[in-house]
């Protein structure tokens, strides 16, 4: 059941990211401080959640990329060497849609 719960709510920031950013282009993303502010704060806490769902969940599902993502959290809270947008920007565009089909799949 826990884990059930921690999946529905990266699910939510997945839908959350993908909804801030349907129709920009990274240009535009990049200069829009407020919604880069959101996303970087939704990457977050999807790493977050990711350090939170059991081993045995994580073990049984390796297409999900755990700790990738938790690693990305660590990287946005610590700062170190600042954000890269650019990155941030590939991850949403490109790969929090496919998490979200997989999430989905839980």
């Amino acid at each position: 059941m826990r884990n059930e719960i921690i999946v529905r709510k990266m699910l939510g920031y997945c839908e959350k990211l993908i909804c801030y950013c349907e129709g920009y282009s990274y240009e535009t993303f990049s200069q829009d401080t407020k919604l880069v502010e959101a996303c970087v704060f939704n990457l977050s806490q999807l790493g977050e959640l990711c350090h939170a769902v059991d081993e045995g969940f994580t073990a049984a599902h390796p297409d999900i990329p755990w700790m990738e993502m938790y690693g990305l959290r660590n990287r946005i809270v610590h700062d170190y060497d600042g954000v890269n947008l650019v990155l941030v920007w590939e991850i949403i565009s490109g790969d929090i849609p496919e998490l979200k089909k997989l999430l989905q799949n839980l």
